[in-house]
């Protein structure tokens, strides 16, 4: 599974609006209920009850929020960067301004896994992160994020 299996270019918003980690999960539960065409609210539920688990907040101003949907057929990301950070009691307690949300059917086990390996591989590294804060437009951003794949391919 490639990352551009789970992001499409509608799948990328750059300056995302938010104050709070609430609402910065509410405006990605939004946007990607719309694309993918499914109820908004259980999105942003089984988001919340991930969180509830504990912080998608993975550190270096990265969140990785993801959740099982038994509606879905398929995994589907959608990658954000803030317009400013926001608190999202992340662990090592900084801010957060890059988010990639992951959304998998119930049924996924090991792709949704692979999924978010694959995802954290591309956030961990630093000069992806640094190219990414640094690009104001959602197609910089979807082929920032894309052509990682394709130089590894390569």
């Amino acid at each position: 599974m490639e990352l551009t299996d789970l992001l499409t270019p509608e799948c990328v918003v750059a300056n995302l609006k938010a104050t709070s980690k609430k609402q910065a999960l509410q405006e990605l539960s939004k946007r990607i209920a719309e694309v993918i065409e499914h109820n908004e609210r259980d999105i942003f539920d089984i988001l919340l009850e991930r969180e509830k688990l504990g912080t998608t907040g993975v550190g270096d101003g990265i969140a990785i929020p993801h959740g099982k949907l038994e509606s879905l057929e398929k995994l589907h990301g959608f990658f954000a960067r803030l317009e400013r950070p926001v608190d999202f009691d992340a662990i090592d307690e900084r801010p957060v301004d890059l988010i990639f949300l992951l959304l998998a059917p119930e049924s996924a086990g090991a792709d949704h896994l692979k999924a978010l390996a694959q995802v954290s591989r591309l956030l961990r590294d630093k000069a992806n992160c640094v190219k990414l804060r640094g690009s104001d437009s959602p197609e910089a951003l979807y082929a920032l994020i894309t052509e990682q794949e394709a130089h590894r391919a390569a």
